[in-house]
């Protein structure tokens, strides 16, 4: 397959990428991991290598955690007025703004998405991030309680209210498929509520994480309020989740690990979000209005090469418009172009690795040795091998693993149904719960239909609308807690309770 690449890169990514070695933060100073061990930063669609990023052991989190601790305890950030650390935040957000072209770029490169999902969406997503809980920075507020205490000294009154404190130390661990607005969606509540954090980016993809690191240094974040510690998950993220001064760990990625993560911290109680996988299904009524149903289903698999949270990987269409739907999703499937990110004309990119493509390849062939049919895509293509073709598979049961489990790639698999009621009970047959969309016409159907899902997200007519002012997480196995919406900074607050006999 051809992959066609602009003669010159932005200057600003060329800049960084020419610095070569790039460092962690960790206490408001630029480092090397004490091992003094590097990883490399790849582009996944070409295999050129990008930069070197320190392979972190623990000793590196000790100290990152210590610095976290000490900006905490004896800092400014905490002692700062609501409105400046919101100042502060919304500093970062210009900042990103201002470097959206540059971070866009560097995302594609490392990621391997392509140049205007970053554009477009999640760089702008990231600047919404922080411009929405630097507002929320000064709404943290507590209450008077009118209390029924009949036990005071004579002639006393009881006055009681509750305020609401930062946590402490946050341990924000991020995956790799949209690296710099999941970091967005965990800094800033955490930094809203008055935390410090340490922060663990995704191996695959740490760049972005660094530079937003160099941007929060220039926006005025005070030394050891973020602390950034590169390296893999089974080192690095396995002794934050463990650490005994980390009062606070949030989490995103898959059920499997988020289980392992959820162990470790059972050490100190500390407190625990987390945003796991999902399975998500998109139902298709008889009466939906089909070429948006077409082309919001295909959407919802493909965006990201299907590397979504939310994708909506289970599609369950109405009999009587089947065949339509499926052959419409199918020559979408077909017409999409497979190219590197920085082409313009890429609507599909790579995986974000070879490994984590023969392992979507895999399902695929597993599916087909099952008896499920290709009616569209199927192939893994590329010099690396990191291309998966847009995927549709039909013939599918319940019972097999492209249907009951995540694969995290540009594959859906489409099922008929009669009713609505059929759809639900398909839909809700599964371990997880993070999302979900209904198209149709009657909106009744669409609210009964989104009060029967088991879905921490219902979209009606469309998927993948995302807003900082929404709340997203999952039910059963999709996770605990919500990220965004006003109640993101409670995740990071401790309720106390203040009662006196005056």
């Amino acid at each position: 397959m051809e992959m066609n690449l602009p003669a010159a890169r932005h200057p600003a990514v060329q800049a960084f990428l020419d610095q070569g070695d790039r460092p962690m933060l960790v206490g408001g100073a630029w480092v090397a991991g004490g091992a003094e061990r590097w990883m490399e930063a790849r582009d996944p669609a070409t295999g050129e290598r990008l930069a070197r990023f320190p392979d972190s052991d623990t000793s590196d989190v000790d100290r990152a955690v210590s610095a976290a601790r000490a900006a905490f305890e004896a800092g400014v950030w905490p002692a700062m007025t609501p409105s400046q650390r919101g100042r502060i935040l919304w500093r970062v957000a210009e900042l990103i703004e201002a470097h959206l072209e540059e971070l866009a770029e560097l995302e594609t490169l490392d990621q391997g998405k392509p140049l205007w999902v970053g554009k477009f969406a999640e760089i702008p997503g990231a600047v919404e991030q922080f411009r929405f809980f630097a507002g929320q920075a000064s709404r943290i507020e507590g209450h008077t309680v009118p209390t029924s205490i009949n036990y005071q000294p004579p002639g006393k009154e009881v006055f009681a209210y509750t305020v609401k404190q930062p946590v402490g130390v946050v341990a924000a661990i991020v995956p790799w498929n949209s690296p710099l607005v999941l970091t967005a969606m965990k800094l800033a509540p955490a930094l809203a509520a008055g935390c410090t954090v340490v922060l663990k980016p995704a191996e695959d993809t740490s760049l972005t994480a660094l530079r937003l690191g160099e941007l929060m240094v220039e926006a005025g974040l005070p030394p050891g309020v973020l602390n950034i510690v590169t390296g893999r998950g089974d080192v690095v993220g396995a002794a934050l989740a463990a650490h005994p001064d980390v009062d606070k760990l949030s989490f995103t990625g898959s059920t499997q690990v988020g289980r392992s993560v959820l162990a470790a911290a059972a050490g100190n109680l500390k407190k625990v979000t987390l945003e796991l996988g999902g399975k998500s299904p998109v139902i298709v009524l008889a009466d939906a209005d089909l070429d948006a149903a077409i082309a919001g289903a295909a959407n919802a698999i493909f965006f990201n090469s299907g590397q979504v949270c939310v994708a909506g990987s289970r599609l369950y269409v109405h009999r009587d418009v089947y065949t339509q739907v499926v052959a419409g999703i199918a020559e979408v499937a077909r017409g999409l172009k497979l190219g590197h990110g920085l082409d313009g004309a890429t609507q599909i990119g790579p995986l974000v690795s070879r490994k984590q493509a023969d392992r979507v390849a895999a399902y695929i062939r597993q599916a087909e040795a099952q008896g499920a049919r290709v009616v569209a895509g199927g192939r893994q293509l590329g010099p690396q091998g990191t291309f998966i073709e847009p995927t549709v598979l039909v013939d599918v049961r319940p019972d097999m693993a492209c249907v009951r489990e995540e694969i995290f790639g540009p594959v859906v698999v489409v099922s008929p149904i009669d009713s609505l009621d059929e759809a639900l009970a398909l839909a809700n047959d599964t371990d997880y719960g993070l999302a979900a969309s209904v198209w149709t016409r009657d909106l009744s159907s669409g609210h009964r239909a989104a009060a029967r899902l088991k879905a921490g997200t219902v979209w009606l007519n469309t998927h993948l609308m995302f807003d900082a002012s929404l709340p997203i997480g999952g039910m059963k196995q999709s996770g605990w807690g919500r990220e965004s919406g006003q109640g993101a900074v409670e995740n990071f607050l401790e309720l106390k309770t203040v009662c006196a006999v005056l």
